[in-house]
């Protein structure tokens, strides 16, 4: 006879958050289950973060002309646009990077013609959307909400990323595929535990020391497609390749292990391996080879034709077909370029910053200024500026958010902070492997979302285990036996609203030199923080 037990879930009568991070045994918890009020709050996050990415988008210019990095790429966007889509790009000779940036570039172009709209329509419609995925992505990690509805503050009011969904360039691009792979990987583990439940459940889980086959899996399918694309857009996407792919097999592992699957790690190489190599390795390379599409099927694409006429055709790869190896020839050149691209061969830019420097914000970048007369601030001299800059109640935070999450990943094993932190050390790390070359801020535009994920698990913590506030938003049972929010929920909550409060007055005080309204020479100064914002 099937014993009865009591419904409520033991972690809520233990008195604490319905998801342990590290159960001893899985808990039947495959994610948030508050659909229609989570897509409320989703969606008029969204929308705000829609108005200030759209709100006067077409300015500034430079006399009706792209600003800094746009002049290569809204030129570039309109010739694939225009030229069967091929960048030719006449005045500089070499493309330096991969085509799908510039594709999405060019469908704003399409729509708008060749104008600030125009190049800047679909940076705009990615930073909202990444605001978008944000939000559900930590609202399923955290099975809240109103920890979710805290990532999208976040990152609305970050001046990074704010900058970046503004100007036609390429890096919000790469950032929203990179957030939405983690997110398809994120639902693929929680299904992956709802079917290793169902087996568990079916008694089948000693039917090999294996444990289960998982079957077909089309989030982590997506997943490998949008990493494609992020490569498709620079050739950095690759660092999240590898990361997302063994992140991948972590989760796999960690279900196997909860599980108590006989040979958790023999399951993992014989069930998981081949198909997270087809899903996260193979099919990103032909993604991005798919990108080419217009380069492999025009007749004057730069390089289109270097075999037999830059290099041999024989060799120990003459069986390769000439228009991949006249493509991987067209790689070298470009990767030859970016490794000129050095401190010690004399190249530097006044804005240039190392990797160190990202994680809180500490060199920022000069996107547009103008000094004129124009007497729109109020007096004689005005200053019209555009500043790369995270927004400084965020960023300065960094440090020992991530040093709070390397904490919770390894003494509390919450596998939360382990998937932020190996999505952002994938955008941060490798850059310290080749500490001579140029580098830019904007680098860090993928890093962006993870940091703002980073800080509203920070602030569920602070928050304490399940507020009476929290399981409302969040869709958690309000059982009647839990007492009411103590005083330290009380605290936390408060000290969470003012830091919030603190992040949007900070954003509110950055908002003339993120979008060029004109301001004082004085005000322009006050502005500038630090003496490496100058």
């Amino acid at each position: 006879m099937t014993q009865v037990t009591d419904a409520r879930p033991p972690a809520v009568e233990a008195g604490v958050a319905l998801s342990s991070p590290a159960p001893l045994r899985p808990s039947p918890d495959f994610g948030p289950t508050d659909w229609a009020r989570g897509w409320v709050v989703t969606l008029f996050l969204t929308a705000v973060a829609g108005l200030t990415r759209f709100i006067q988008l077409g300015y500034p210019t430079e006399g009706h002309t792209p600003v800094f990095d746009e002049k290569h790429y809204a030129p570039q966007a309109w010739q694939a646009l225009t030229n069967g889509g091929v960048e030719d790009n006449p005045g500089y000779g070499l493309v330096v990077h991969p085509p799908v940036g510039k594709q999405m570039i060019a469908i704003g172009e399409a729509i708008f013609g060749y104008s600030p709209w125009g190049w800047r329509f679909m940076a705009a419609v990615s930073g909202t959307l990444l605001v978008l995925l944000v939000i559900r992505i930590t609202r399923r990690m955290a099975r809240s909400t109103l920890i979710g509805a805290f990532a999208g503050i976040l990152l609305i009011a970050d001046g990074l990323t704010f900058v970046s969904s503004r100007l036609g360039m390429l890096d919000i691009f790469q950032a929203l595929f990179v957030v939405a792979a983690f997110g398809c990987l994120i639902v693929d583990r929680d299904e992956m535990r709802a079917r290793m439940a169902l087996v568990a459940a079916e008694g089948r889980l000693e039917d090999s020391e294996f444990g289960p086959r998982f079957g077909v899996r089309w989030w982590r399918f997506g997943a490998g497609i949008l990493l494609g694309l992020a490569c498709g857009t620079k050739w950095s996407g690759a660092y999240f390749v590898v990361a997302f792919a063994a992140l991948s097999l972590g989760f796999d592992l960690a279900a196997r292990r909860g599980y108590r699957v006989r040979r958790p790690w023999a399951g993992t190489a014989v069930r998981d391996l081949g198909p997270t190599a087809w899903a996260l390795g193979v099919m990103p390379v032909f993604v991005y080879l798919a990108s080419f599409w217009a380069w492999f099927a025009a007749e004057t694409s730069y390089d289109r034709y270097a075999v037999g006429v830059r290099v041999g055709r024989g060799g120990d790869f003459s069986w390769v077909p000439d228009a991949l190896r006249s493509l991987w020839y067209y790689g070298g050149e470009v990767l030859t370029f970016h490794e000129g691209l050095t401190n010690s061969a004399g190249n530097h830019h006044p804005w240039e910053s190392k990797p160190w420097t990202w994680p809180m914000g500490l060199r920022p970048m000069l996107y547009y200024y103008s000094d004129s007369s124009s007497g729109d601030c109020g007096q004689n001299q005005c200053v019209k500026a555009v500043m790369l800059i995270g927004t400084p109640a965020i960023w300065w935070l960094a440090l020992p958010v991530f040093g709070w999450a390397i904490w919770r990943s390894f003494v509390r094993r919450d596998w939360r902070y382990a998937a932020v932190l190996v999505a952002y050390g994938a955008g941060l790390l490798p850059w310290f492997l080749q500490l001579d070359r140029q580098m830019y801020y904007f680098y860090a535009v993928p890093l962006a979302p993870f940091l703002m994920m980073a800080v509203a698990l920070v602030l569920g913590d602070v928050l304490g285990h399940a507020p009476a506030i929290g399981r409302r938003l969040s869709g958690q049972p309000d059982w009647q036996h839990l007492a009411p929010p103590s005083e330290r929920q009380g605290l936390g909550l408060m000290l969470v609203c003012l830091y919030l409060a603190l992040v949007i007055a900070n954003f509110i005080w950055l908002w003339p030199i993120l979008t060029g309204a004109p301001i004082t020479p004085g005000s322009w100064h006050d502005h500038l923080w630090l003496p490496s914002w100058r």
